[in-house]
């Protein structure tokens, strides 16, 4: 808030560069600019201008995440956006038919294509063989639908499913975001995603279909033990949440994933040691140069897979 006007300055006295009514022999250590009292802001030597002020404070370390980037204004933001993805996705296969929805086979988690005729069964029978009879094909990532390795992870066709999983989401990401910055906790999900995907094509059957995000919170979980592990902060909460969950893969290791869960928590883990013990020197460098090389070898070694089930 500016104070009145006092009258003009008298002609050839410098006046506030941001007040031109008030007289100053007060100048800023950066700019050079003279400033009043009102516009003077302390600084290590003399007084700098708001200005001056504001632009250093763009790059200063409160804006800046612990283990590099930009702190996020609302670490929730991301989770929420997450959250209604996943949750757009569950109503778009509701409103489709649910367990019998063409979009769920679309999109879920399959590592070799089977044949639908309607009856209730699935087969083994080639696509071209399978379509010729007038029935539908399912695809898998053999057959060329590597969307499913980031699409399963968006998906789900119960409600149960979905619902807990997203109060998951809501309780470890806001959390993870606000340690690591937006774009870093976007890359440790999608690379926790991606890492259990890959996991399943490897110990699943390739048959079974797989759909959740399970596996990305399991990643996030482990992320989050990391950046607690490196920044010495008390992770007993993050201890009983894993066994929580490792609890529940389990007792309900017939219905729910175990490798999924497992692959995603090992690429939490190592997308966060990436990201945290990344020297300061070029830590930019080496955290997006880190996490490039592991998404290039989860999908070499789904290349690998694949080419086992040719």
């Amino acid at each position: 808030m500016t104070q009145p006007s006092e009258g003009p300055a008298a002609t050839g006295v410098p006046t506030c560069y941001r007040h031109p009514d008030r007289e100053t022999w007060i100048r800023c250590q950066r700019c050079d600019k003279p400033i009043c009292p009102d516009c003077m802001r302390d600084a290590a030597v003399g007084f700098q201008c708001p200005d001056c002020v504001r632009e250093a404070s763009k790059g200063s370390r409160q804006n800046r995440a612990l283990y590099g980037g930009e702190r996020s204004a609302d670490p929730r933001l991301t989770s929420y956006v997450l959250i209604g993805i996943n949750a757009l996705v569950w109503l778009a296969i509701a409103a489709t038919g649910g367990t019998k929805s063409r979009l769920a086979d679309l999109l879920a988690l399959r590592a070799n294509g089977l044949c639908s005729p309607g009856d209730g069964y699935l087969y083994d029978i080639e696509r071209r063989v399978c379509e010729s009879t007038g029935s539908t094909f399912l695809p898998a990532v053999d057959d060329g639908a590597w969307w499913q390795l980031v699409t399963s992870v968006f998906t789900h066709v119960e409600i149960w499913h979905v619902a807990m999983n997203m109060f998951a989401l809501f309780i470890f990401g806001p959390a993870l975001e606000g340690i690591i910055g937006r774009a870093r906790f976007l890359a440790v999900y999608l690379v926790s995603g991606l890492a259990s995907s890959v996991l399943v094509l490897f110990l699943s059957s390739q048959y079974g279909s797989t759909v959740g995000a399970s596996g990305a919170l399991f990643g996030l979980l482990g992320a989050l033990l990391v950046a607690a592990r490196k920044a010495r902060l008390n992770s007993q909460w993050l201890m009983q949440n894993l066994a929580i969950g490792v609890v529940i893969t389990v007792v309900g290791w017939r219905m729910i994933s175990w490798q999924g869960h497992l692959g995603g928590f090992l690429g939490g883990v190592v997308a966060a040691a990436l990201i945290a013990y990344a020297p300061k020197e070029h830590r930019p460098l080496v955290q997006w140069g880190g996490l490039a090389l592991v998404t290039l070898v989860l999908l070499g070694l789904t290349a690998l897979r694949v080419s086992t089930l040719a």
